[in-house]
């Protein structure tokens, strides 16, 4: 019986997801016995023409990573979506929109004159940028388009399943490619990981205050944080209150606040909204000077809140940037 087909590929991101895969160790010479790799770039050359020629849905399951930014990446999840079984979301990036999407405070042109023409580190008088289609001796190289938004996975194309994190633990993947294995797997649309709040899992949580008012926030690089006592209480912002569990605690147990990687639950609509709600809340201060003195702890309120899941979002991009709905 041959062995069911199996893909990643990689979109916006930064390779971290890729990483955690080969991080599988020893495991994943379990996963390569069981399955059928047909196209994985970072690791071995396969071409798209190959992916092309398959059938639709021969695929048993393809795990993308990565937000989409780009034509030749949209392109790229609309032909795996058509040739796999199942598509999964792996990933901050793809599940969320991740860093990259923190590009969407910004207009499409902002960001290219910045990279190509104004950053220090760029020497470009002609002004010179990449285009989509250059003439070149009777060539014609094409580049794919850079598009007005960044998008979720699923905001491209049908989704069946997300694994989270920035990146992803050995311990869910694993769990994942038990779970597509098995045929054991939960309904279309779940989040692979547990229900459930960060505090759940936290070392820290007994110390956790019921009873808290906020009476300045600290960066984490301006303190040196208590490691045994619970991050809020020593008033730096730590999401874990509005965050999944699932990745082990691990950056708690670096002595740093959650960041938000792993996303919310299904009981949260909007991820930042609903920590800043909360912290909002128990600010001691009850006058405007007061309060503002207190939120000046938080200067970039946007990647505080927002570091993962901007494109997930309400908000999803600044309202100014007069774009529609497919980010073209």
């Amino acid at each position: 019986m041959p062995k069911p087909k199996v893909a990643f590929y990689w979109c916006a991101s930064c390779g971290g997801c890729e990483e955690t895969v080969v991080d599988l160790a020893e495991d994943i010479l379990g996963v390569v016995e069981k399955v059928d790799i047909v196209l994985w770039p970072v690791a071995m050359d396969f071409k798209y023409k190959d992916v092309e020629a398959m059938e639709d849905g021969s695929i048993f399951a393809t795990l993308i990573n990565g937000a989409i930014r780009t034509s030749e990446q949209e392109h790229l999840a609309q032909l795996l979506r058509r040739k796999s079984r199942y598509l999964i979301a792996y990933g901050a990036c793809a599940q969320m929109g991740g860093i990259p999407a923190l590009a969407n405070q910004f207009p499409r042109e902002q960001v290219l004159r910045f990279n190509y023409e104004e950053a220090p580190s760029v020497d470009n008088p002609s002004k010179t940028r990449p285009q989509t289609v250059v003439e070149d001796n009777g060539r014609r190289p094409r580049l794919p388009a850079f598009r007005n938004v960044v998008r979720t996975l699923d905001q491209v194309v049908d989704v069946d399943y997300f694994i989270p994190g920035c990146p992803p633990t050995p311990n869910l993947t694993k769990a994942a490619f038990d779970a597509l294995l098995s045929g054991n797997l939960p309904p279309k649309g779940s989040v692979i990981a547990p229900d459930v709040a960060l505090c759940h899992e936290c070392p820290r949580k007994a110390s956790k205050p019921t009873d808290v008012a906020f009476t300045q926030f600290t960066r984490p690089h301006l303190t040196l944080a208590d490691p045994g006592k619970c991050f809020l209480a020593q008033g730096l912002v730590c999401m874990g209150p509005a965050t999944r569990s699932g990745c082990q605690a691990a950056c708690i147990n670096g002595n740093m606040p959650c960041t938000g990687c792993f996303g919310p639950t299904s009981r949260v609509r909007d991820h930042g909204a609903k920590m800043l709600s909360s912290l909002s809340a128990n600010v001691a201060a009850r006058d405007e000077q007061g309060i503002r003195q207190i939120l000046d702890g938080i200067p970039d309120p946007v990647g505080t809140f927002y570091r993962y899941g901007m494109a997930r979002s309400i908000l999803r991009r600044r309202v100014d940037l007069g774009v529609n709905g497919n980010g073209h």
